[in-house]
């Protein structure tokens, strides 16, 4: 009876130590993988040239929801990041820039991007609020829009972004081309602060019937607006025109 105590007690000690050390290789992979994971404070401008990248992921957290970043790919509150794990990108090495408005709400969101296993995260310091200021001007994003080969005869169409970062409402009072093959639109004409819009352009090579508007073209958007110090800004569109073979 005694020998079977003893035997328990062996087998008991066993387990527990297995278990022991189970649980450290884990904890240790987990201090490993958190180890590995990077939140960076970023200035505006920082926060600028990293959205450029087409692999970056621009997530705003901020509650109630506001007006977005220009560019950004997702909105998931900062309280909730962890419900909605599938709206993030799959892989863990995605650079993620994450928003809210102060900076506070965003840097508890980084944190929980940490716990779940991404490494390269940058946080906006400052939030929008910072943003804006450092962002007064009225834009059309992109500055230019390839539209690639373009047959003769056929239509291209794209669209920019027109993005009013003021403090103050904006009227446009003319939408304008540099040639009749493109025509430019826009979908309201009164802009909000802060407020944005598409603008849709059209590009038809053959509207003037002739070889005008063959080989390597460019051509510029116009928007006039009542801002003193933006009363016009643009954009271009570059194409290359080929006659049907």
């Amino acid at each position: 009876m005694q020998n079977k105590n003893i035997l328990i007690i062996l087998v008991s000690v066993v387990l527990l130590g297995v278990g022991w050390t189970f649980f450290r290789n884990t904890q240790s992979q987990s201090d490993s993988l958190n180890d590995n994971a990077q939140v960076t404070a970023v200035s505006p401008q920082e926060f600028d040239e990293l959205a450029k990248d087409v692999n970056t992921f621009v997530l705003d957290v901020h509650i109630p929801e506001q007006t977005h970043i220009s560019g950004t790919d997702a909105f998931i509150p900062y309280n909730e990041i962890a419900d909605h794990v599938t709206e993030l990108p799959p892989d863990k090495n995605t650079p993620i820039l994450v928003y809210c408005r102060s900076g506070s709400m965003s840097k508890e969101a980084a944190q929980t991007l940490v716990q779940l296993g991404y490494t390269n995260i940058y946080d906006l310091t400052g939030g929008t609020d910072s943003y804006k200021e450092s962002h007064v001007t009225v834009t059309i994003t992109p500055a230019t829009q390839d539209l690639g080969t373009v047959i003769y005869g056929d239509v291209a169409k794209t669209e920019f972004t027109l993005t009013n970062f003021t403090a103050q409402p904006l009227s446009i009072t003319r939408v304008a081309t540099s040639c009749g093959c493109t025509k430019a639109s826009v979908s309201k004409e009164q802009l909000a602060p802060y407020e944005e819009i598409p603008i849709t352009v059209t590009f038809d090579p053959a509207v003037h019937k002739d070889d005008t508007d063959l080989g390597d073209l460019q051509r510029t958007i116009y928007i006039d607006t009542d801002n003193p110090n933006f009363s016009q800004v643009t954009a271009e569109i570059t194409a290359q025109v080929i006659k049907k073979m």
